[in-house]
């Protein structure tokens, strides 16, 4: 697998953007997989958080607008697999493959939930084939995202979980508005640089008649993803293509929310200092250089000793042979395993565990280097 760490761009689908009364956007489809290919030649990778199942089921079951949750649930379950079908047929084509993600707020809530789907997209987006996962809630199940949030907060958090530079909201506005956008000299807000409770009350009521969101929840996902690192641009779904200028640092129609805080600096604080600490790894000479040095990930050959109790998910000491501590991370296996595997090769973590939840104990993306390695030799 790649180590190498591209850039991420989160996409968020709004119903009213890829599907309409008549079917799912098929040239919207088309344009946002060219995106994805041109954005794969420059190095990033993409995520798209889609609505559009409720929508798409309405259509094949050729129901009006469905008012309870029953209803909503069993039009998301017909089309959620029209929708995946329908993005699959866009990126095949360009050599691109789709993966499936549905998740509920659940299933973030959870640490351990959580990191495998922070491990799964991380292999997704960092290996050497072109993949675009696409993320859902799950509406079969969930009622939560039904009734609230039309996926935008999902997205917001989804790129939270990915380390993603940009959050890109594609909807049927083109933006946010001083004013409500059918009055006499509205204009769109170009950036803003803070939500305020001034700029909350510019959000206006509910969307369209497919989807359930509205301003407010597109706002309270810009605020959550700016606090997090994420830079967030709200616009018009007409033309994805305009990602590309997002990206790029060029001049959009729409309107932008720069973070508050920068990412990297945001991550390794709370990596840092945002965790209670379970336990210690201790480092051989060679992986503690590694670690200091190189910014390596540790792997299971690394390991010299434990100390303490810990899961899968907590937050570790990753110290030197003199006691050192020159890291800290997020543990892919727990105490128990990794004292069954280490020492060992990446190979032999499945012969010896039964399973392998990855190759690296710490990822490099998950800890914060706090000084060097003051002894490379021991």
């Amino acid at each position: 697998m790649s180590t190498e760490v591209r850039p991420v761009v989160v996409v968020k689908v709004g119903t009213s953007t890829i599907a309409s009364d008549s079917g799912l956007n098929g040239r919207f489809l088309l344009n946002l997989a060219a995106t994805a290919a041109d954005l794969f030649e420059r190095n990033w990778r993409l995520v798209v958080v889609t609505s559009g199942a409720v929508g798409a089921g309405r259509w094949r079951l050729q129901v009006p607008k469905p008012r309870t949750i029953a209803e909503k649930q069993a039009a998301a379950s017909v089309g959620q697999g029209l929708l995946m079908h329908a993005y699959e047929a866009m990126l095949s084509p360009l050599g691109i493959a789709s993966a499936q993600l549905l998740l509920t707020r659940a299933d973030l809530g959870d640490r351990q939930r959580y990191l495998n789907a922070r491990t799964t997209l991380h292999a997704l987006l960092e290996g050497p084939s072109f993949v675009v996962p696409i993320i859902n809630e799950n509406d079969s199940i969930a009622t939560d995202e039904l009734k609230f949030g039309d996926n935008d907060t999902l997205s917001a958090l989804v790129a939270q979980l990915v380390d993603a530079r940009w959050l890109v909201i594609l909807t049927d506005v083109a933006g946010l508005y001083d004013r409500h956008p059918d009055e006499a000299g509205a204009a769109i807000l170009a950036e803003v640089p803070e939500i305020t409770p001034e700029i909350e009350r510019l959000a206006g009521g509910t969307g369209s008649d497919l989807g359930t969101g509205g301003m407010a929840t597109k706002l309270a996902a810009a605020k959550i993803a700016t606090a997090s690192g994420v830079h967030v641009a709200l616009m018009s779904g007409r033309r994805p293509q305009t990602i590309l200028d997002v990206i790029g640092g060029g001049r959009v129609e729409g309107t932008i929310f720069p973070s508050r805080v920068d990412h990297l600096e945001a991550r390794r604080k709370w990596l840092a200092f945002g965790l209670p600490v379970r336990g210690t790894v201790v480092l051989d000479a060679g992986a503690a250089q590694a670690i200091a040095d190189h910014g390596k990930s540790l792997l299971p050959a690394g390991i010299a000793a434990l100390e303490g109790e810990f899961e899968a998910g907590d937050a570790v000491a990753l110290r030197d042979g003199g006691g050192r501590e020159l890291a800290r991370g997020i543990v892919n296996y727990g105490a128990a395993d990794l004292g069954r595997i280490r020492g060992r090769k990446t190979t032999e973590i499945e012969e010896v565990l039964g399973f392998k939840v990855s190759d690296e104990v710490v990822h490099r993306n998950n800890m914060v280097v706090l000084q060097a390695h003051p002894n490379p030799s021991g």
